[in-house]
């Protein structure tokens, strides 16, 4: 696991909480995830390319739940978890704050959807708490994690990728400035940042395609546009996209190859 995680001697004097922080304020300043209409505007186009994607991650919920349990997914997004588990569960609070991510979530009846970013949800414990993809635009993890473990019963699970970012904002960028990618949260910062809060999880790797599809070059242009910012030049992306997507029916697509994320759980302490 350590190999994986590129976890070296000189790990253990560095403050993970502080690292975070820095990597978040670096990249809030400059691209659109900062915009707090992002995830409105994006969430069609979000819901219908995540909709079928298949990453593994329910395969490792799965022998944790049964049909008297409850769950809560913190920053739920379009609902693919939280609807696939509710399917085995008693009942499943998804906390999401875009009205627009909301509103693609497909009605259940034994599923409450809260109106709330996570750090100011009022929610009763569940026995299991998962948190997906989220934490990447936290710049304070340590109380957000807390919160998470406070309140499942049974379990936790996070799960962040490693690697680029599998968008085609990815290249964009860096054929638009010549600069590398904005730096992001990694799963390995979040797995030192969890020893750091003397949380010793079990670590799952998981590898799964991602497949970007757009109804439109428009479409594509305004993904990739809020997450550009200030880098931004109309002309020369468009040309760029041109490029980079495909045609595949009445969609336009960019492969984003094979991504990796892991999946930190463990059991809170009582």
């Amino acid at each position: 696991m350590n190999l994986e995680l590129g976890i070296t001697p000189e790990s253990g004097d560095i403050d993970w909480a502080e690292r975070w922080r820095a990597i978040v304020r670096q990249r809030s300043g400059s691209a659109g995830h900062a915009d707090p209409g992002y995830w409105d505007r994006r969430a069609p186009s979000y819901a219908r390319i995540t909709r079928d994607r298949k990453d593994d991650f329910l395969r490792v919920v799965e022998p944790y739940t049964s049909p008297r349990k409850t769950l809560i997914d913190a920053g739920a997004g379009a609902g693919r978890h939280a609807v696939a588990l509710a399917e085995g569960l008693e009942w499943v609070t998804a906390v999401e704050p875009s009205e627009g991510m909301r509103a693609q979530i497909p009605p259940r009846d034994n599923m409450t959807v809260i109106a709330s970013t996570w750090q100011d949800a009022e929610v009763a414990k569940a026995d299991l708490v998962i948190c997906c993809h989220v934490l990447y635009g936290i710049e304070e993890p340590v109380p957000f994690i807390t919160k998470l473990q406070a309140s499942a019963r049974d379990r936790v699970f996070i799960m962040l990728r490693e690697g680029p970012i599998p968008h085609p904002a990815t290249p964009l960028r860096e054929r638009l400035t010549g600069a590398a990618g904005l730096p992001v949260p990694q799963f390995s910062d979040l797995f030192m940042l969890l020893m750091q809060m003397d949380i010793a999880p079990d670590v799952t790797f998981v590898r799964y395609p991602v497949v970007n599809r757009y109804a439109d070059t428009e479409e594509a242009l305004a993904d990739c546009r809020m997450l550009i910012g200030s880098d931004w030049d109309e002309a020369r992306a468009r040309t760029l996209l041109d490029e980079m997507l495909t045609k595949d029916g009445d969609e336009l697509v960019f492969d984003g190859g094979v991504a990796l994320s892991g999946i930190a759980h463990w059991q809170p302490a009582t």
